[in-house]
């Protein structure tokens, strides 16, 4: 079944001709033609049901602790996509006027599933936890590291806990002692043993200050014992909030309700958004608000636009890499509220924290190999070629489709060239981190590129596959080229459907003249 057609069961998300003898069957008969409500949609809903609770079930197997064998989490997040796309395609069929009931209430359910346990492969929502405890205390995490010692007053015992100390001077801790795996480490100054499950706990934060004014926010709700789960909820909440813009958006573009379901009820949103409360969830969420700001109404709203670009921006820095695609309206307007915003939102940190405020981020980007070369990154251009050149092919491919999408992008298909820069940006960096896509899957949606979603399942190898690091990374790099034929695949074929369809138009108007 192909979600790139209009869905016949959301009359409101197309135009209905007024001679069809369907629009005078009563609401709710299978009249069994596209223009009208589609017969068996009692079946499609008992079936998208059905496939909701076989998603929720694959979902909660696949965050639980301890998977049972060590492709587990790899093989769970699989099934639970090709679970999406059944379920998705059955809810096509079902009744218009419980479409959105049904998106909203699989995503709360899905969400359900999401929290019942604790974050099940990244702890970097430890992190997001420590920077809104300190800050609700007045301290500065650009300033101090989780590891200061002047800071123990405020550590909690789920994030923080002694260790013990070995004879070769380091530190053992027991590998149950926290709900995700435990760091071992020493306290800064005194020396101490100490386990946490905050991750690089010798490092002030990398965050920019959107996220950190989002940590404060959510720690501020909930006392300092409460652990995962006020970030879980956040996450299921934002994730909630874009679905709704996507059942707003939809039908504002002649497309059907149903699609936002690709979003609220796929694993990345669940796995990584809401299990593992990744922060790039609320920078997609800001991205997409951008997005549909720019194009609203006649003349857009740039300037509002811009300030919800740079929020996102603030967030994590990733969301720059759509830039592109957002300068087609006003981008004098636009570029000023979103570097005005930017520095607003900085503004209180550099008082208190100076240049620190940069944090960890120059070391980041190369332990992650973003200065040189190093293992997956790059992983298109390492089929060409060695050494340094599989970084500088790759910031010559990103050059040249900025410009494409700076050049080509217009109010009529920015969701397309949203899908263009942001996915194929993430094929060519090959970051290791499936939930950089967060910013990619709302405008998947909204430009039905389905074939980028190849991107996201590529992106959860990379991340999950387990193993040798030989043969892992083969695995890795057919996945990504297995990745970027797909797209080479999808392009071909609009290509081909167009040229069709504008033949067939001048053969019909060549028939109109002659007659």
């Amino acid at each position: 079944m192909d979600l790139q057609e209009t869905s016949a069961s959301d009359t409101s998300a197309q135009p209905v001709s007024t001679g069809s003898s369907v629009n005078a069957a009563p609401r709710g008969m299978g009249t069994g033609t596209a223009a009208g409500t589609p017969p068996g949609w009692t079946r499609a809903l008992l079936l998208t049901l059905l496939l909701l609770v076989l998603l929720a079930a694959a979902l909660y197997s696949t965050v639980r602790p301890q998977p049972p064998f060590p492709l587990a989490v790899l093989a769970g997040t699989l099934l639970c996509w090709l679970l999406l796309a059944g379920a998705v395609c059955a809810l096509r069929r079902a009744r218009p006027a419980r479409i959105s009931t049904v998106v909203i209430a699989g995503a709360l359910l899905l969400g359900v599933a999401a929290i019942s346990s604790p974050p099940s492969t990244s702890n970097d929502s430890a992190r997001y936890a420590w920077d809104g405890i300190v800050q609700k205390a007045g301290v500065s995490p650009y300033t101090h590291v989780p590891l200061d010692d002047a800071l123990v007053g405020l550590r909690p015992g789920w994030l923080f806990a002694p260790g013990n100390g070995t004879a070769d001077g380091g530190t053992r801790c027991s590998p149950d002692l926290f709900a995700t795996a435990p760091v071992a480490t020493r306290g800064e100054p005194s020396g101490q043993p100490l386990c946490t499950t905050i991750n690089r706990p010798n490092v002030p934060t990398i965050y920019p200050p959107t996220a950190e004014l989002y940590f404060l926010g959510v720690r501020l709700t909930v006392p300092d014992g409460v652990g995962y789960a006020a970030f879980q909820l956040a996450g299921l909440l934002v994730s909630l909030a874009v679905t709704l813009m996507l059942l707003l958006a939809l039908p504002r573009l002649g497309l059907p309700r149903y699609l936002a379901a690709v979003w609220a009820w796929s694993p990345l949103v669940l796995i990584e958004g809401v299990n593992n409360a990744h922060v790039d969830l609320l920078g997609g969420a800001l991205l997409l608000a951008a997005g549909l700001l720019l194009t609203a109404g006649k003349a857009g709203k740039p300037l509002r636009s811009g300030f919800m670009f740079g929020a996102a921006v603030a967030t994590k820095l990733i969301p720059a890499m759509a830039a592109p695609a957002l300068l087609f309206r006003r981008p004098v307007r636009f570029i000023c509220a979103a570097l005005a915003t930017f520095a607003l939102l900085y503004t209180p940190y550099l008082l208190t924290a100076g240049w620190g405020v940069i944090g960890y981020l120059p070391g980041y980007l190369k332990e992650e190999g973003y200065s040189d070369q190093v293992g997956i990154r790059f992983a298109l251009a390492q089929f060409i070629s060695g050494g340094p050149w599989p970084m500088l092919l790759s910031a010559a491919a990103l050059l040249l489709l900025a410009l494409t999408v700076l050049r080509k992008t217009t109010v009529h298909n920015i969701w397309e060239q949203q899908t263009l820069m942001i996915g194929l940006t993430l094929l060519i960096v090959s970051p290791n981190y499936p939930w950089y896509a967060l910013l990619l899957l709302p405008a998947v949606v909204l430009s039905r590129y389905w074939e980028y979603i190849g991107v996201m399942v590529a992106l959860n190898i990379v991340y999950l596959l387990p193993g040798d690091p030989v043969f892992s990374g083969r695995v890795n790099r057919a996945s990504l080229a297995a990745a970027a034929l797909a797209i080479a695949v999808g392009a071909w074929h609009r290509r081909r459907a167009f040229h069709l369809a504008s033949a067939a138009d001048g053969l019909r108007a060549a028939s109109g003249m002659a007659g």
